[in-house]
């Protein structure tokens, strides 16, 4: 997956996707940093010393144009805010001055306001291009997709030279997924202007982003032909060889990158992730290990290396970056989440549980943790403590159906049946089409014997998904157990095959089809075959030994039920092979054969 399809695309002002930034790979037509002042006033008239001085509407608004401009120069937008509007209303007439208001407005994330002002802008100055850029940008902000998309149309017919319409159109119709659309404009640019960097680096993302990665490799070359140092185009060329496979090709840009700018965070995160999702874990930490030296705050990527640690199973290297990370940054949840895992890993359970109980009901993380704690607490055998810590998980991420399948899991493996039907009904209801859920309820009642209610859920399972083969194995096995039905239940078995050939327990069903229609030699045929495949499974075992005494072969059987003994765990079980056992024997010993 391409990490970031349109890198350097969209600016966000307080979380709204505005306008486009340009990467710095060109440079398009200069405007001025700072609006140019009103025009000079006139000079003051005489005053009688002592007199209130009396200011002109233009004279106010340039106070307030200053003390807000040194509010910006400060970062203080809200005084910079209400002193522009103090400016306009002295001078409604300084477009300039409405035309800063409106782009204080969208800071703030008063869009409403800053569209009202654009409007106002354009009623007088309907040619004044960066009224049109912020108006066309502020529509599309504000869902007016097809009114944004005409405005830059407008601009394009009446600025052919000007690159930003065309970028910022063909932005738009890439963020609607309407990539035909948005690659015609882009050629548009580029017939336009054939040494337009960002108009090739625009095509590069936008055909990555269609998944059309030779066209994206070849647009993005075109770009590095007309600025070979440009850091996004080699960055994201990266990326597109990552997703063609091609290794040592993203290898080679981001060390370019790296050549270029040693100090590149991008480039050192880029690498790092692709260095990790190969697997070569040593060349990751080196890259984490240079970002952790040039990072203003380190810690995300220190937290990175601890999970390389873990990875490479050195646990205690993992712990200390991680309390490293905590003394820098306490209430980093996340980090805590990942110490508790690390104990739990290394088996120091007590203090796997500590960190994770020190994680607040208000964290992302709390869920994750008592479920993580819960786990911790099954493995120990603690059942009651495991559910209690996977309800208060449920009680934040309610309806969480992964959750609900662990609780109801940890209620099964107590014995507590009704409390596991009553949460896979719940589950169900949830998500009806699930056929999984149905299987695992249909086997829960197949546990307290309850055959119909196992069969109806089976047969629902293999309703919504007829390639279930756990399902098409359990309802013909459970009709062949019964003695019922075996024609179906062959036909269910043999669907099962089709879908795992080589799995020891559906071979097993088949055999016991033919044992329960008296044909034993195909019996013994199919059984031999499921033992080999399983091996230890002591009822697979225990049928080939009722097979065996079926076709006379005594000492086979005699030797196939000593060896499910040794497997059968259900005192049910042990009982009857022993009894089959003890007739086997008196039947040797009554014909005189020493067993």
């Amino acid at each position: 997956m391409l990490r970031k399809a349109f890198t350097g695309v969209a600016r966000v002002i307080s979380g709204v996707t505005l306008l486009v930034t340009l990467p710095a790979c060109a440079t398009l037509r200069p405007r001025p940093a700072v609006p140019t002042p009103p025009p000079a006033v006139a000079p003051p008239v005489f005053r009688i010393p002592g007199e209130p001085i009396a200011l002109s509407p233009r004279e106010k608004a340039l106070g307030y144009f200053l003390k807000g401009q040194v509010a910006i120069d400060r970062g203080d937008y809200e005084t910079a805010l209400a002193a522009f509007e103090q400016a306009v209303a002295s001078d409604p007439e300084a477009e300039f001055l409405r035309l800063r208001l409106a782009k204080l407005y969208v800071r703030q994330g008063k869009l409403a306001e800053a569209l009202a002002h654009c409007e106002k802008i354009l009623a007088k100055e309907p040619q004044n291009t960066e009224a049109q850029l912020l108006f066309a940008g502020l529509l599309y902000a504000t869902g007016r997709e097809n009114e944004a998309a005409q405005v830059y149309e407008a601009l394009i017919e009446r600025e052919p030279q000007n690159q930003e319409p065309y970028l910022y159109l063909g932005t738009l119709y890439a963020k609607q997924r309407d990539f035909p659309k948005a690659i015609a404009v882009l050629h548009r640019l580029v017939r336009f202007h054939p040494r337009s960097v960002l108009g090739y680096y625009y095509l590069g993302q936008i055909h990555a982003a269609a998944n059309q990665l030779d066209q994206a490799e070849a647009y993005y070359q075109k770009a590095l032909a007309l600025n070979p140092q440009s850091e996004p185009v080699l960055l994201d060329l990266a990326l597109v060889y990552e997703m063609q496979k091609k290794p040592e090709r993203a290898v080679e840009m981001y060390q370019k990158a790296l050549a270029l700018n040693p100090q590149s965070i991008k480039a050192r995160k880029q690498l790092g992730g692709f260095y990790l999702g190969q697997k070569k874990l040593d060349e990751a930490l080196r890259q984490f290990r240079e970002l952790e030296k040039i990072e203003p705050d380190p810690q995300d990527t220190r937290l990175k290396i601890s999970l390389i640690y873990k990875e490479k199973g050195d646990l205690a290297r993992a712990v200390t970056e991680l309390n490293l990370v905590l003394a820098a940054q306490p209430e980093n949840d996340r980090a805590r989440y990942v110490l508790g895992t690390v104990y739990a890993e290394a088996k120091e359970d007590a203090k796997a549980l500590a960190e994770m109980s020190r994680i607040p009901a208000s964290s992302d993380y709390f869920a994750d943790a008592r479920l993580y704690m819960s786990y911790i607490y099954q493995r120990q055998g603690n059942l009651n403590q495991a559910i209690a810590e996977a309800e208060r998980a449920l009680q934040v991420k309610a309806d969480d159906l992964d959750t609900l399948a662990f609780l109801a899991s940890l209620h099964r493996e107590q014995g507590n049946h009704q409390k596991a039907i009553e949460i896979l009904q719940r589950m169900i209801t949830l998500a009806p089409e699930n056929d999984q859920y149905y299987f695992t309820l249909g086997a829960i009642y197949d546990e307290i014997k309850n055959k119909d209610q196992c069969i109806f859920y089976m047969q629902k399972a293999i309703e919504l998904n007829p390639q279930n083969a756990a399902a098409l194995n359990y309802l013909g096995y459970t009709w062949a157990e019964q003695g019922v039905r075996l024609d179906e239940a062959e036909q269910l078995i043999r669907r099962a095959l089709e879908v795992e050939p080589n799995d020891g327990f559906y071979i097993d069903s088949l055999g016991w089809v033919y044992y329960q229609r008296g044909d034993y030699a195909k019996a013994v045929h199919y059984l031999e075959r499921a033992v080999e495949l399983v091996g230890d499974d002591p009822t697979i075992i225990e049928h080939l030994g009722d097979a065996y005494d079926k076709v006379g072969r005594r000492i086979d059987a005699i030797q196939a039920y000593q060896e499910a003994l040794k497997y059968a765990k259900e005192a049910d079980q042990i009982e009857r092979i022993r009894n089959k056992l003890e007739a086997l024997s008196s039947q040797q010993k009554a014909v005189g054969r020493d067993i």
